[in-house]
C-alpha cells in the first residue's frame, strides 16, 4: 500500500488501540494489541506518518533508531542483589531499567500526556547480540524485566532485505504476532503531501511531467545509486534558502541529495530552465499587473516542452503562494474572533475589567501554546498560526491599555472596531488573490490558450489545498469553464483509451487471442 493508506490503517489502530469502555479499561487488552511492522523502502516517510498520526491523535512519541543501541542500553545494566527462595537466600542478576522505558515515562512528565507511540526504526537491523531482545520485546512489549508502559502502543519499521544488507529475518512466530504493513513509494500520494507543505515548485513540476524520476534504487559495480522522496524535500528546502540567498544551485549540487546521476544532471537543467523565467521581469509584470508582452507570449508558446512546464509551474505556484497566505491569514482571524466571541458576556454582562479580561484571554493562549509546543502536538504551520494569533492579542491588549476605556462595553466596542479593520486588510488581500488568478488566466489564454498547458495548469489548481479552499470562496468564470470543459475531455479521453486497451486485450493489455 502507498504511505498515505498506511498512515490511515496506522491512526486507526492506534485509535481502536487507545479506546476504553465504560469501566475505563482498554476495550482492546494490551496483550492483544499487536505491535506494528512497517516494512518498506528507505526514505519514502515511514517517521514524518508518526509524527504526524501522533499530533493528530494528540498523544507522544518517543522515536529511536534502534541500531544505535546497545544491548546494554536497550534492555539495562546488569547488578547483583539478594533474593531469598524457599527460605534460603541467593545472590541473583537483575537490571536497570532500560534506556528507553525511562525515556517514555520522562516523556509523560513533561508533555502531561499518558499515552502514545513508541516508534523503533530499523528493528529488522540490530546486532546480533541485540536481536534476541528484539524479539522479546515485540512478544512480550518488554525491555529485560521492564514493560512498556500501559498506554504506549508499538510501532516498528525497517527496510525489505533487496536495501539493506543488514537485514535479518523475522521467523514465523515473531510475525504471527504483529500487525505487518508493507509500504511502497505513490507518487501521487507524495504529491499532495508536497503541496500541503509547500515544497519547491520546481521540485513538484519535474516530478510530474517525470514521476519515474521520484524514486530510483539501482545497484552498480559502484555501489547504490538511489534517489527517495526523502532526498526530494531536502533539496527542496535548501533551494527554498537559497532563492533568499541569492545563490544558485548546479549539478553539484544537486548530486548531493540526488544520488543519481543522470536524474541529478536533468533536474539541474530544468532548475536552470525554471530560474530563467522566475528572473524574467516580463512573466513577473504579467501576473503582477496584468501587462502581457509580445516578446513574452512568442518567447513562452514556442518553448520546449521542459520549459512550458516551468512556465506553467511558475504561474501556479504564484497563485498558490497568494492563497496559501490569504487562507492562514483567515484561519488566524478564525481563531482571535473565537476568543473575541467570548469577550461578549464577559465585559457587557459581567462587567469583567477589559485590562484583566484581554491579559487572561492572553495569557490562555499562550499556556495552550507552550504546551502543545512542548508535547509536540504542533508542525510549523500550527506553530505560525499561534504567533499570529497572540500577536493580534498582545496588540489589543497594549491597545486597551493605552485607551482605559472606562467601561466594558466601550472595550468591547473598540475591539470590534479593531478586529472589523483586519477584516477589512483580509478582504483587500483577498480581492488581491483574485485579481492575481485573473492575471494568470490572462496569461495562460495569451500564450497556451486551451491546450494542455491550460488542463496542466487546472489540475495543479484542484492538487493544491490552499487553491481549492480560495476557489470555493472565490468566483471565477473562466476556472468554471475549463474546469468543466478541458478536465471532463481529459477524463474522457483517458476512458477511451482504457476501453481501447481493455477491447485489444484483457485488462492487463494480454491478447484474448
Amino acid at each position: 500500500m502507498n504511505i498515505k493508506r498506511a498512515k490511515k490503517e496506522i491512526r486507526d489502530t492506534v485509535q481502536a488501540y487507545l479506546m476504553k469502555g465504560e469501566d475505563g479499561e482498554y476495550l482492546i487488552p494490551p496483550i492483544r494489541q499487536r505491535p506494528i511492522l512497517l516494512l518498506g523502502a528507505p526514505g519514502i516517510g515511514k517517521t514524518q506518518i508518526m509524527e504526524q498520526i501522533a499530533r493528530e491523535c494528540g498523544i507522544c512519541l518517543a522515536a529511536y533508531t534502534i541500531t544505535h543501541h546497545t544491548r546494554q542500553s536497550a534492555i539495562g545494566l546488569p547488578f547483583i542483589s539478594k533474593r531469598t527462595f524457599g527460605g534460603k537466600e541467593y545472590t541473583v542478576t537483575e537490571y536497570t531499567m532500560s534506556e528507553i522505558v525511562a525515556s517514555l515515562y520522562e516523556k509523560m512528565e513533561q508533555t502531561g500526556l499518558k499515552e502514545g507511540i513508541l516508534f523503533l526504526d530499523e528493528i529488522n537491523c540490530v546486532s546480533e547480540t541485540l536481536a534476541p531482545a528484539m524479539l522479546q520485546f515485540l512478544q512480550c512489549k518488554t525491555f529485560g524485566n521492564h514493560k512498556i508502559p500501559e498506554g504506549w502502543l508499538i510501532v516498528a519499521a525497517g527496510n525489505p532485505p533487496e536495501y539493506n544488507k543488514s537485514v535479518r529475518e523475522f521467523d514465523v512466530v515473531t510475525l504471527d504476532r504483529v500487525k505487518k504493513i508493507l509500504v511502497e513509494p505513490d507518487f501521487a500520494v507524495w504529491k499532495e503531501y508536497a503541496k500541503e507543505q509547500r515544497l519547491h515548485p520546481a521540485v513538484v513540476s519535474y516530478l510530474t511531467a517525470r514521476p519515474g524520476c521520484f524514486y530510483h534504487m539501482e545497484t552498480t559495480v559502484d555501489g547504490k545509486n538511489f534517489v527517495t522522496p526523502r532526498g526530494w524535500e531536502d533539496l527542496s528546502q535548501l533551494l527554498q534558502v537559497y532563492e533568499r540567498l541569492g545563490k544558485k544551485a548546479d549539478r553539484e549540487v544537486t548530486v548531493q541529495y540526488l544520488q543519481q546521476d543522470r536524474i541529478a544532471r536533468d533536474f539541474a537543467n530544468y532548475l536552470a530552465l525554471y530560474e530563467k523565467y522566475q528572473m524574467d521581469r516580463q512573466l513577473e509584470e504579467a501576473l503582477e499587473y496584468g501587462k502581457i508582452s509580445e516578446d513574452m507570449v512568442k518567447k513562452a508558446s514556442h518553448a520546449s516542452f521542459d520549459e512550458k512546464a516551468a512556465v506553467v509551474s511558475l504561474v501556479q505556484s504564484r497563485c498558490s503562494a497568494s492563497f496559501a497566505e490569504a487562507v492562514r491569514q483567515e484561519k488566524v482571524l478564525e481563531k482571535v474572533y473565537g476568543i473575541l466571541k467570548e469577550g461578549h458576556r464577559e465585559l457587557t454582562e459581567k462587567g469583567t475589567i477589559p485590562e484583566a479580561w484581554i491579559s487572561g484571554k492572553l495569557d490562555e493562549a499562550g499556556k495552550e501554546y507552550y504546551k502543545k509546543k512542548k508535547a509536540e502536538l504542533l508542525d510549523r504551520q500550527g506553530e505560525r498560526l499561534f504567533r499570529e494569533t497572540l500577536r493580534i492579542l498582545e496588540q489589543y491588549a497594549g491597545a486597551l491599555k493605552k485607551e482605559a476605556p472606562d467601561s466594558g462595553e466601550k472595550a468591547y466596542q473598540m475591539l470590534k472596531k479593531w478586529f472589523s479593520e483586519e477584516q477589512d486588510r483580509q478582504d483587500l488581500q483577498w480581492e488581491k488573490c483574485g485579481q492575481t488568478l485573473e492575471y494568470a488566466f490572462d496569461f495562460m489564454e495569451a500564450v497556451f490558450g486551451s491546450g494542455q498547458e491550460m488542463v496542466l495548469f487546472l489540475t495543479e489548481l484542484n492538487s493544491d489545498p490552499c487553491s481549492v479552499f480560495f476557489l470555493q470562496q472565490y468566483e471565477c468564470q473562466r476556472y468554471d469553464r475549463y474546469n468543466k470543459e478541458l478536465l471532463l475531455d481529459e477524463r474522457r479521453r483517458t476512458l477511451e483509451a482504457k476501453l481501447k486497451t481493455y477491447r485489444s486485450g484483457d485488462i492487463y493489455g494480454r491478447s484474448r487471442e
